[in-house]
């Protein structure tokens, strides 16, 4: 069985990872899809971030990067991947994660969407905070990969 693990990854995080190598005991291959969302503006660029991803996630054989645009549904069936993988750090994710799943449902009913609860060491996580508290100065070791920690502190501090 081959999942699929959507997000922009903008930064790739711990959590993130916890649910890659969770899913990678779970399935027989994991597909990681950095998304291009044009409605956003990453702090990394694309290739950027399947770099990070890639050498984060280089010990797992069975894990996978691409980058994709478009539906996620679409992109999911043309990967061959008969799972779409969702994280859940709290509850007010469950009902946006709800609304996503339907939506791919009715899209493609082939695929489903299969929820995994974040550990609970890294609940607190988003890439939104780590952004910010990289932006401010704040020590992100604890919240990423060694080498994400330093682009981000390149990314945000060098000037």
């Amino acid at each position: 069985m081959r999942a699929l693990y959507p997000g922009s990854f903008d930064p790739v995080t711990l959590g993130h990872l916890d649910l890659i190598q969770r899913a990678s005991r779970l399935f027989d291959q994991v597909l990681v899809a950095v998304l291009r969302n044009p409605g956003k503006t990453p702090a990394f660029s694309l290739q950027q971030r399947q770099q990070q991803l890639g050498l984060a996630t280089a010990d797992l054989t069975n894990v996978s990067v691409k980058s994709f645009d478009g539906l996620t549904a679409n992109f999911a069936r043309q990967q061959g991947c008969t799972v779409i993988l969702r994280g859940l750090r709290a509850l007010s994710d469950f009902e946006f994660e709800l609304q996503l799943a339907h939506t791919n449902s009715s899209l493609c009913d082939t695929v489903e969407t299969l929820f995994l609860a974040t550990a609970a060491r890294h609940s607190f996580l988003s890439s939104s905070v780590v952004k910010e508290v990289a932006r401010f100065g704040g020590d992100v070791s604890h919240m990423v990969p060694a080498a994400v920690a330093e682009d981000l502190n390149r990314h945000f501090n060098s000037g």
